[in-house]
């Protein structure tokens, strides 16, 4: 937390940006012009509106605001939107894959586990990375010795640390923090502190322990409220789907065009039946639409906005864009060939969230026992490899508006952000290995 967030990051920055202890880029090119930090700046904060809540706080204008940057907001500026917003802007793209290089590297420490192999793959990045910044920052100049301070030389330390102890959110300062945040409320008294302090640490023990006796984790939730799915009023949970349909809910059967084409299309291949059955039975389907879906196969799941139902408050960050996975045919465009299906992963925005409720003629035609059956309609974004960026799992679009996917609600894997960078937009996703260890 310290090493990283709070002190080499602030330092790259201020040699970015040219106000390192009054130090110049000497024989570098390191430097951003002020109009281009800037523009980074606005970007940074113009990016809440498109991350979810569920990502964490808002990042605030790393130009104007820096000194309001807490290390979690470090943390996500550096992992998720400082590389997507520093891609071709150093004059020399030697910084930016330097930058890159470093992130791959903090990506593989942060994981929940880590082997051995990884390990040594910290190891040895490491000292390329250190080796890499000598070259680039201090430029074997003596005189410029101020730009290695000791956090630098750190960073070669980090791989025995992981060795010794494990993973670093084992041990990293976040927990503490976060303790200590609990602590400042519970005085009461400015005379006597540190008997609220006192009183409030042993109530907060006894409540735990009455919690695992007597397994009443939910009934006692007094801070967070507990998240329990079934008790949100007009909600419907559907049994083998591992999601829950939240209000609201509209009153109007989806337009017909989409359920004759889009959603025919997709019923053909999820019941393996001809689109003359799915047409012939289609509209003796009740089909309700609704506004908002809930993964529940974890105990924090994402939830879904659809776009066509989704109200946008002053202040909103966009829920609306999800991960979601298809099977497509290798051989599509080889005649004759036999088919090939493979699972391939998707990035779009969730347009409409449909309920089908099949009644048992509609489900002898289609050749199913299912009663309930949850599609939804993904207006595809297609995305390509960032140059630059290929170490991380980051993916641009730069255009929207795509085919209209309608699949099957298990297949939307979790919520996603964006980054906008000019014409391009990229996609940020956390469901990955580092979902488990982000401080919250």
């Amino acid at each position: 937390m310290h090493l990283i967030w709070e002190n080499l990051m602030k330092n790259l920055t201020l040699l970015w940006t040219g106000e390192f202890k009054g130090v110049d880029e000497g024989d570098g090119c390191y430097e951003l012009s002020a109009a281009i930090w800037e523009g980074i700046g606005k970007a940074t904060a113009a990016s809440g509106d498109t991350i979810p809540s569920c990502y964490g706080c808002r990042v605030p204008n790393v130009s104007t605001d820096r000194s309001y940057m807490s290390a979690e907001m470090w943390s996500f500026w550096t992992l998720y939107i400082g590389p997507v917003l520093l891609r071709n802007r150093f004059r020399h793209a030697r910084y930016y894959k330097h930058f890159v290089e470093l992130v791959y590297l903090l990506t593989i420490c942060l994981q929940f586990q880590i082997s051995a192999s990884e390990i040594e793959q910290v190891r040895t990045g490491f000292i390329k990375w250190v080796t890499d910044y000598e070259s680039l920052y201090y430029q074997r100049d003596p005189t410029r010795v101020n730009v290695c301070p000791v956090t630098v030389h750190a960073l070669l330390h980090i791989a025995g640390s992981i060795k010794a102890m494990g993973p670093v959110w084992c041990y990293w300062a976040f927990p503490m923090e976060r303790y200590c945040g609990t602590l400042s409320p519970a005085i009461r008294s400015r005379r006597n502190p540190w008997r609220s302090m006192d009183r409030f640490v042993l109530e907060t023990a006894q409540l735990t322990q009455i919690k695992v006796v007597y397994d009443m984790h939910v009934g006692l939730a007094l801070g967070r409220k507990a998240r329990v799915h079934d008790s949100v009023r007009g909600s419907v949970h559907i049994p083998d789907t591992s999601c829950i349909l939240l209000p609201p809910r509209s009153k109007v059967r989806p337009d017909s065009s989409l359920i004759q084409k889009s959603l025919s299309a997709a019923l053909v291949t999820r019941f393996n039946v001809s689109i003359q059955v799915i047409h012939a039975h289609i509209g003796e389907v009740f089909i309700e639409e609704y506004g908002c879906l809930r993964r529940t196969d974890a105990s924090e799941g994402d939830t879904m906005y659809a776009n066509s139902m989704y109200k946008r408050a002053e202040d909103h960050r966009d829920p609306t864009f999800v991960r979601y996975t298809m099977q497509v045919d290798l051989n599509a465009r080889r005649r004759g060939a036999a088919i090939r299906l493979v699972d391939r992963e998707f990035y779009g925005q969730l347009q409409h969230i449909m309920h089908l409720h099949l009644p048992s003629h509609v489900r002898t035609a289609f050749k199913t026992e299912l009663k309930d059956l949850i599609m939804v309609a993904v207006r595809n974004a297609p995305v390509k490899q960032a140059s630059g960026m290929e170490p991380l799992d980051i993916h641009v679009a730069q255009r929207m508006e795509g085919a209209l996917d309608v699949v099957d609600a298990i297949s939307v894997q979790c919520l996603i952000g964006r980054v906008v960078d000019g014409r391009e937009c990229a996609f940020i996703d956390r469901s990955g290995s580092l979902v488990r260890c982000m401080p919250s």
